[in-house]
């Protein structure tokens, strides 16, 4: 933290943070008069007043030398590691909340915007700020910048299907022969799944279909309250299952292709067991990114979800009603407070500035609703027990649930700096599927490490040098003998899909089928509904 040194080895009591914590102030003090000492390396504290003006950095270095020594004492108070954790994620949420640089008396930058725009500045914060209450959240992109079938989602296709739970859209093709067998991609019910068809640049689905996959998603429906009854079993048999009967039978397969996206994942290793577990073979590979099955470490969302929180949401909406969106997406950016908060608060209002145009930050901000009931039998299920790795604990849709019976060819994403879902999180969860697993780790976070097009060749993943290692050691270990190599995981993820796509044959351009005729184009209805 800039000027500030580690505390002391050892000093795992208060007595020792505290004399610590004195020894920073008297040495912040002296550099303060003496105008010596280093700058922040805090970003928010990054501008060139902040690291140039004696009081402000003093006010930025004593912010975070008390910030630090907090941390360090409730780090040193003897109590039960999860009420630690969770005490820890909330204090930090104080802390970054306090910061000076987000209040205007405290932050030299939006002061001298305020004095150098003889207050316009101020004038057009407060109006973002209004426009923000209006519609209740933070603005983190231009929202105006961006239309759902328009700029962006504009893969051309058919809705092919649709109930009351989803959307089914097939693609147009874009090569003149495509794989036998077609993909399903199953995305996350919290969000929309256009996150993976932002732009042509950085768009999977069109990616697979330039080269030669028959693609079919599912869009979501974004819940209201004559939805609130839907269960967890109904997103498995009304959705996932049904999406893959569909699939089979306009293409005229036997068997399929799958991918699965954060919870969308989780809806489809459910479903591969209940169908496994049945008898039917209808599945030819399972593709999981960013997946929890194992929810032994939910990292820092576990702050928030504990029995008495369930059972609170049981008694509200177990039975029947809707959780909104932006409950959901509010508790999300919370794990990345000064990122997806505090920043826009201080752009938006302290500045006046509007956010840039981003298109992954628009669908971040597209939040869906979720039906009661689903939604607290996810809570209870998966981060409050952990049922899913217990084979025949559970039992959806009159099937008694175990994870090994997922035995088909399985690739499996994890992003290093996922926050949302650990890596090895995800890499256990591989570990707990019967079949063999191919698992790949990308880097930077949840929806970047996804979002990595082929195209413009950035980042990098980790693999290993031999096909299909087992899981059967620890991640670090893994990652130790793991081969980092330079660009996007997608063309890993097409050589390995290549083989189960099955022969090539003539590309289907006429969408749909007979008995699924065409209903509408893509994106189709339902990815336009916002939440209420």
């Amino acid at each position: 933290m800039g000027a500030l040194t580690p505390a002391p080895a050892g000093a795992d009591g208060l007595g020792a943070i505290q004399a610590h914590w004195n020894a920073e102030q008297q040495k912040l003090m002296a550099q303060f008069s003496t105008g010596s000492g280093q700058s922040a390396k805090d970003r928010r504290f990054q501008g060139v007043d902040w690291q140039t003006v004696a009081q402000y950095r003093l006010l930025a270095d004593a912010y975070l030398a008390t910030s630090q020594s907090l941390l360090q004492s409730l780090d040193a108070v003897d109590m039960q590691a999860g009420q630690k954790k969770r005490a820890r994620f909330f204090l930090k949420q104080y802390l970054d909340a306090i910061a000076p640089s987000n209040f205007l008396a405290t932050n030299p930058e939006a002061l001298r915007l305020a004095i150098d725009s003889k207050g316009e500045s101020l004038r057009q914060g407060a109006e973002n700020f209004s426009g923000d209450l209006a519609k209740g959240h933070v603005s983190i992109t231009d929202e105006q910048a961006f239309e759902v079938g328009k700029n962006i989602a504009t893969s051309p296709g058919k809705v092919i299907f649709e109930n009351d739970l989803f959307q089914l859209i097939q693609y147009q093709p874009s090569t003149s022969q495509v794989h036998l067998r077609p993909m399903l991609f199953v995305p996350p019910c919290i969000n929309k799944f256009y996150i993976l068809d932002l732009t042509p640049d950085n768009s999977l689905i069109r990616y697979l279909v330039s080269e030669g996959h028959t693609v079919f998603v599912m869009s979501w429906r974004n819940v209201d309250t004559s939805l609130g009854n839907l269960t967890w079993d109904d997103y498995i048999a009304s959705g996932v299952v049904k999406a893959i009967d569909v699939v089979r039978l306009v293409t005229n397969v036997e068997k399929i292709n799958t991918l699965g996206f954060c919870v969308g994942g989780t809806l489809l290793a459910c479903a591969l067991a209940v169908l496994r577990r049945m008898g039917h073979d209808v599945v030819e590979s399972a593709t999981f990114l960013t997946t929890f099955v194992d929810f032994t470490d939910v990292g820092e969302i576990d702050a928030y979800i504990d029995e008495a929180f369930v059972a609170k949401r049981e008694q509200d909406v177990g039975a029947g009603g809707v959780v909104k969106g932006s409950d959901l997406a509010f508790a999300f950016s919370s794990l990345r407070a000064n990122d997806l908060i505090w920043s826009y608060v201080v752009n938006n209002y302290l500045k006046g500035h509007r956010p840039a145009a981003f298109d992954l930050l628009y669908w971040n901000a597209d939040s869906t609703n979720l039906p009661g009931p689903w939604y607290c039998w996810y809570l209870r299920n998966t981060y409050l027990e952990n049922n899913l790795v217990k084979p025949d604990r559970l039992t959806i849709c009159g099937v008694p649930i175990d994870m090994s019976y997922i035995d088909m060819p399985a690739f499996v994403f994890a992003a290093r700096e996922d926050h949302i879902v650990p890596w090895r999180s995800a890499y256990a969860s591989a570990a707990t599927f019967g079949g063999e697993v191919e698992f790949t780790l990308g880097a930077s976070g949840h929806i970047a490490g996804v979002v990595n097009p082929a195209v413009k060749n950035k980042r990098s993943f980790w693999q290993q040098r031999s096909i299909a290692v087992p899981l059967d050691r620890p991640a670090e270990q893994w990652l130790d003998t793991a081969e980092e190599v330079p660009g996007s995981w997608w063309t890993k993820w097409v050589e390995w899909l290549a083989p189960y796509g099955g022969r090539k044959i003539a590309a289907r351009t006429w969408l749909g089928s007979q008995a699924y005729p065409p209903i509408e184009n893509a994106p189709g209805r339902y990815v336009l509904t916002k939440m209420s």
